[in-house]
């Protein structure tokens, strides 16, 4: 059975934070997991402190006490408001960065899950995806749950038990551990869970010569085949009792294909790998995860490759 030792939910007071909160929430009632609620102060005036010693280096920022008490009135209001959680832990902290801030609190708090919308309240940033998410992202040390802005709302109470789930498979280490991830699930509530592997088969291939029409339809029916038989030996037959497996090779971009059968099956939940530390594994995100969450329907789990 899945554990998640403690769920951290980031809000912002945005209707997107909102729908997040009631996943967070849900979540945690099901795995009976604590919630912790956070909210970063990046927007309260501020006062600057100078150092006695002239150095500007030293200047620190310091917010009233009095300003912080009103801010976690507020998460309080917005929590009771929202999810009607009387139990879950609020924290709030002053930085000038909301990124560095929840990324701390999911490594103090020993989170294992973190789960967060994509549009903030403010500015171009929010709508680009969210440059405070997709820098989470690209950090977190645990699986981040993305309820991006085109996902179905959910009513306050609802399980978040996921029961038509897409795992993206390319092979690597990450995808394999987001498998581990999706079965966890998909085992739990006895859920479909779609595995999707997607080739794309380079342009100039029918351009060559010596390559017929039969030529190349027989290369993509053998891929096709060896890729199934690679995707169906990955699941357990133990797994299989307790949910239905499928499997699906389809052609063309990961991120397109991703988010078309999402959308066929009527997925609501997307699982992907993702290693988010390198550079070249940066673009790659930028690429397929990132395009996923902005047009998906369903919350996305990302699930990071841990370092070293």
């Amino acid at each position: 059975m899945l554990t998640l030792r403690r769920i951290l939910c980031p809000i912002d007071f945005s209707e997107s934070s909102r729908q997040a909160l009631i996943y967070a929430k849900a979540l945690s009632s099901w795995y009976e997991s604590p919630l912790t609620v956070l909210h970063v102060c990046v927007d309260l005036p501020v006062f600057e402190m100078a150092s006695p010693f002239g150095h500007s280096a030293s200047t620190t920022v310091v917010i009233e006490e009095s300003q912080i008490a009103e801010r976690r009135a507020a998460v309080r209001t917005f929590v009771w408001s929202t999810v009607g959680a009387d139990s879950a832990e609020i924290v709030v902290r002053e930085g000038t960065d909301a990124k560095d801030e929840i990324l701390k609190e999911a490594g103090t708090d020993g989170a294992s899950m973190i789960v967060m919308g994509t549009h903030g309240r403010s500015g171009i940033d929010h709508v680009l995806l969210g440059s405070i998410t997709e820098r989470v992202l690209h950090k977190a040390p645990c699986a981040i749950l993305v309820v991006p802005p085109h996902a179905a709302t959910v009513e306050p109470g609802t399980p978040a038990i996921f029961k038509r789930i897409l795992c993206a498979i390319d092979f690597s280490t990450s995808s394999l551990l987001a498998l581990s991830r999706a079965l966890e699930f998909a085992q739990e509530a006895d859920a479909r869970l779609t595995l999707l592997h997607a080739i794309e088969f380079p342009a100039a291939l029918r351009e060559i010569v010596f390559s017929t029409d039969a030529d190349v339809d027989r290369l993509h029916a053998a891929a096709e085949a060896e890729y199934l038989r690679r995707l169906r030996a990955l699941v357990p037959a133990r797994a299989r009792t307790y949910c239905t497996v499928a499997t699906r090779v389809n052609e063309g971009k990961p991120a397109r294909e991703i988010a078309r059968v999402a959308a066929e099956e009527r997925a609501d939940l997307i699982v992907m790998g993702v290693h988010g530390r390198g550079a070249l594994d940066l673009m790659v995100f930028g690429s397929n995860t990132n395009s996923v969450i902005r047009n998906a329907r369903c919350p996305v789990l990302v699930v990071p490759t841990p370092r070293g």
